[in-house]
């Protein structure tokens, strides 16, 4: 009866809108004094994640992504994808997708794509001749798009807490996430503007908006040469990668004051870091108790019942991923859910890499799927959009990146091709 009570309280709690991290916490609390376990036990699965050389990643990408985007980069960048791509049909809508995919991949999904570059993309997409709900769509959906790229912190953090290669994850996501933005631009050449203002390709033009961003260009190159390369590892790159974007935009192109605009940088930027590590912590509570009480095998004995073959438990593990997808958040969802789902996926004989861009891919999807996607709340803030409306736009988008799930889900060489 009182197990009832509590749970019906916590449920209360997480209905009127109290923080997911907290409702994890009194859950996992509540589980371990119901089951006569020691509430410090936890702590040493949270120091063992803390000591993670690895972890030091999350902090250093977060804040050079947090640096770009409050610097002159987005239009620097949009300048040299709108020189290199803006002649081809749909160039200016290949462009945002490019451009996007950039930028979310060194700041995590956080909303900072959709902020940032928002109010940059949606009047030249317009200008160019393409309507509202397409590029409200387009920008909502471009929001998560470079997750499956180093160096997304969605990746490290899998990679942290399914103890896999980050390394290997990083060069899985290159194929299936090239090939979303593939399928995205070929949407958007086919609803793009019938008649437009023909451009033509100018080498001046693109070595003039080249030479002005050419240590941002530079940076992307520089830090998958050095990772895949061997020179480095993850850590040192995030490292160089915030000494290098510290140095560039505070003292070459001077888009920031170091005294006055990098405080506040690093403020926005460690609370997003804080936010994570909280979150981190708290579910790592509710997740350990579910593997101590081998929650994961219950799970595998009652789908041995009804799933036969690989095929319909990878059908039936989008379903389920989608759903966390757009009711958790990418972090909560990686902490909590990754324990379980492996031994299940390795009894099913899925490869741990291709579980893991299935796993980012779903997740990715979930930021734009109604009715509580997260980029769909953020867009509707940043245009003053009913968030109905942005459910139409992005609906598109949402179909086609979920015929690219089902690709990269039942062809594993798409994600497992870079890895061999």
């Amino acid at each position: 009866m009182l197990a009832v009570m509590v749970f019906t309280g916590i449920m209360i709690a997480a209905m009127l809108g109290t923080p997911l991290f907290i409702v994890m916490s009194l859950a996992a609390l509540s589980l371990f004094t119901m089951a006569g376990v020691e509430v410090s036990a936890v702590a040493i699965e949270v120091y063992k994640i803390s000591s993670a050389p690895t972890l030091i990643t999350i902090p250093l990408f977060t804040f050079a992504g947090y640096m770009m985007a409050e610097s002159g980069a987005p239009k620097r960048l949009l300048k040299v994808a709108e020189a290199a791509f803006g002649w081809l049909p749909g160039g200016v809508a290949i462009v945002s997708l490019v451009v996007c995919a950039f930028f979310t991949a060194f700041t995590g999904a956080s909303g900072v794509t959709i902020i940032a570059l928002g109010g940059l993309l949606y009047p030249i997409l317009k200008k160019e001749g393409y309507t509202e709900k397409f590029s409200l769509g387009l920008i909502t959906s471009s929001g998560s798009l470079g997750l499956l790229f180093a160096p997304s912190l969605p990746i490290i953090l899998y990679g942290l807490v399914a103890k896999v290669d980050i390394d290997k994850i990083f060069r899985a996501g290159i194929l299936p996430g090239i090939i979303l933005i593939l399928v995205l631009s070929l949407w958007s050449v086919i609803n793009g503007p019938k008649v437009r203002n023909k451009r033509h390709f100018s080498f001046r033009e693109l070595m003039s908006a080249l030479k002005a961003g050419f240590y941002e260009v530079l940076l992307p190159f520089g830090v998958l040469f050095s990772i895949y390369g061997g020179f480095v590892t993850v850590s040192e790159a995030a490292a160089f990668t915030c000494f290098y974007v510290l140095i560039v935009e505070c003292f070459v192109y001077k888009d920031l004051n170091f005294f006055k605009d990098i405080p506040k940088v690093v403020l926005d930027s460690m609370s997003l870091v804080g936010g994570i590590l909280l979150i981190l912590c708290c579910a790592l509570g509710l997740t350990n108790y579910l593997v101590d009480e081998e929650v994961p095998m219950k799970i595998l004995d009652l789908m041995r019942q009804f799933l036969t073959n690989k095929y319909q438990f990878l059908f039936f593990l989008n379903i389920f991923l989608l759903v966390v997808g757009c009711l958790m958040d990418i972090f909560s969802a990686i902490v909590v859910v990754v324990p379980l789902i492996i031994p299940i996926a390795l009894e099913f004989d899925v490869h741990p890499i291709h579980l893991a861009i299935i796993f980012l891919l779903n997740l990715e999807i979930g930021y734009i799927t109604p009715p509580v996607g997260i980029n769909l709340f953020i867009s509707s803030f940043r245009f003053k959009k009913p968030v109905t409306e942005l459910y139409k736009a992005s609906v598109p988008f949402l179909i086609l990146s979920l015929l690219v799930l089902m690709v990269i889900t039942y062809i594993p060489e798409l994600s497992l091709f870079l890895v061999k």
